[in-house]
């Protein structure tokens, strides 16, 4: 029988009031500002009576290269969330916030789904608590002080062809990509130069909000933000604008994390929305050290595969953070497995369509599968490179054959990783269970000896080409555009000294979005070099990629409507 819609599953959920969900993890009443019945911050002062407990165990959850076929990470996150409550345990999930970009875009929401969700899901997917819109607004605010210094005074020597920071949406607007500002002379538009558009999650404001300690971290990080260059070359800080108090005002509440719940009660920590393709892809280090400090294990996730939101979170969020992960899962489909190893779109239509294949049919999609292991083992093998040890969790679908996952617990058992079936979507936490089992085991049994890729401390083609060889399989990396320019000043300035963030399609372990497997022979080509001195790291643009992404032919929004009694549809 098909199951209801995610948003039909939510809107009938008995869940319960956010006071008893915060009472699970030592936090009354007076603790919290509520929104509504079942959102809730938790403020910095508040968070602070838990510094001297000890922290739990981490969980960290990543995957193999997505694909259209779908892979299920945050579903696997939500559930084994609920497997642990199942189990008894005290535990806490840390997620990050979903863009309203992708969720009207072509991904949709992402608070999980079939029976395993975050709740509220259509107020997380939308405006949820207002924090990414205050930080869109403490960014345009920047920008507009930039605009207005350049055109009343100009004191500091900004340099209009030089001037770094775009301005953001928190929607896909292709349209906005590039444009041209200060149009109708210096009184009515200022000075002309050109300028564009990001998302708002792709923000250096926004990956400064999921790094920072706290206000006095928020503050310093802030006022370090390079908005343009003078003319003679040298960088402009945020601080020398004047504006960083009114940002910090602007996101006063936005640095509190948000708690909400499970289906099933588990505490939820959702804070911070940096994009995972283009900004470090993880939760805040607020609401994940806290959570630390509240329960006994801590499930939180990157965004995308391991070789983004995996590998940043390890070589970034750690580093930064002092965070030291106990156990990595690797989640994985039979289907995705399948497509990396070959199988075009059209078959994948034609697999969804039918409830049983063909032996034929079944013997081909054996040999797909047989091939696409290869991404699933880059992905092992680039985990296990920070020390850390690996469950791989096999989200199950109905269309798997008894043969193709077994032949997958063969693999797994040849390579020597631990692995289990979850079927969280359709039964919730007690379908999570032999995936918390291995995790718990895995946690018990093998010691994590954490440790980042790199030093930081390394130039900066070095950095990128260590990633690129040892994370992406590629031979070396190209450098085109304005890539060697953009080093050389950076290097100049003495901000050389930080960790590396790719900017890199989410589609391929490669830079090219069509390329599926895990391939060897080819080079990485970095086509910009962009500074976030404030978020404290340095951002290669490789490939293609866009830092605002643009809608599909046919986008989810259209799917999705309220009807006159404020029923939800089509919002997934």
């Amino acid at each position: 029988m098909a199951m209801k819609p995610d948003i039909e599953i939510a809107q009938e959920a008995k869940v319960q009031h956010i006071e008893e969900i915060a009472k699970k993890v030592g936090l009354s009443r007076d603790d919290l500002e509520f929104y509504g019945k079942y959102k809730a911050k938790v403020t910095l002062d508040v968070l602070k009576k838990f510094d001297k407990n000890k922290d739990g165990k981490l969980i960290f959850v990543t995957a193999i290269t997505a694909t259209k076929a779908g892979e299920g990470k945050t579903v696997t996150s939500i559930g084994l969330c609920q497997a642990f409550g199942v189990l008894g345990k005290k535990v806490m999930l840390s997620l990050r916030q979903p863009s309203l970009g992708p969720t009207f875009g072509i991904k949709g929401g992402a608070t999980g789904g079939g029976n395993s969700q975050v709740y509220p899901m259509w107020d997380i997917d939308l405006h949820f608590t207002g924090d990414i819109h205050a930080v869109g607004t403490a960014h345009n605010l920047l920008s507009v002080l930039v605009e207005n210094h350049m055109c009343k005074r100009n004191t500091l020597g900004l340099d209009p062809t030089r001037v770094v920071l775009r301005k953001v949406m928190d929607m896909n607007a292709r349209e906005l990509r590039k444009i041209v500002v200060g149009l109708g002379g210096r009184k009515d538009g200022g000075i002309p130069h050109e300028s564009g558009f990001d998302i708002t999650v792709a923000s250096e404001i926004m990956a400064i909000l999921a790094l920072s300690k706290d206000m006095a971290d928020l503050r310093q990080r802030l006022g370090k933000v390079v908005v343009g260059y003078t003319y003679d070359n040298k960088p402009v800080t945020a601080d020398k604008l004047k504006g960083v108090g009114a940002m910090c005002l602007l996101l006063k509440d936005a640095i509190a994390p948000n708690l909400v719940q499970t289906l099933e009660g588990q505490p939820a920590f959702i804070h911070g929305a940096p994009f995972a393709n283009i900004a470090h892809g993880n939760s805040s280090i607020i609401a994940t050290k806290y959570a630390l400090k509240m329960a006994d294990y801590v499930i939180t996730e990157g965004g995308f595969a391991a070789d983004l939101g995996g590998e940043k979170f390890y070589d970034i969020v750690c580093r930064t953070a002092g965070l030291k992960p106990d156990v990595t899962v690797i989640v994985s489909s039979v289907r995705a497995l399948k497509m990396h190893g070959g199988m075009s779109e059209d078959e994948l239509a034609i697999l969804l369509a039918k409830n049983v294949p063909t032996k034929e049919e079944e013997k081909k999609h054996l040999e797909y599968l047989e091939k696409g292991f290869a991404n699933l083992d880059k992905h092992i093998e680039n985990m296990k490179k920070f020390g850390v040890p690996v469950v791989v969790a096999l989200n199950r679908f109905p269309t798997d054959t008894q043969a193709e996952l077994d032949l997958c617990k063969k693999h797994c058992d040849k390579i020597g990783v631990r692995s289990a079936h979850s079927r969280v979507y359709a039964e919730g936490g007690k379908g999570g269970v032999e995936l918390a089992k291995a995790v718990l085991e895995c946690i018990e049994k093998e010691k994590s000896n954490f440790h980042c890729l790199y030093d930081e401390k390394l130039p900066i083609k070095q950095k990128i080409e260590i990633i690129a060889k040892e994370i992406y399989g590629a031979d070396g990396v190209v450098y085109v555009g304005t890539a060697p320019q953009n080093i050389a000043t950076i290097e100049k300035n003495g901000n050389d000294k930080l960790p590396i963030c790719m900017a890199k399609t989410q589609l391929s372990i490669t830079d090219d979005p069509k390329v599926k497997g895990a391939p060897r022979g080819w080079r990485l080509t970095v086509r910009e070099v962009r500074l976030s001195a404030g978020a404290g790291f340095i951002v290669p643009i490789t490939g293609e990629l866009s830092t605002m992404p643009g809608l599909p032919v046919e986008p989810v929004a259209e799917k999705i409507n309220i009807d006159d009694n404020g029923h939800i549809t089509g919002l997934n």
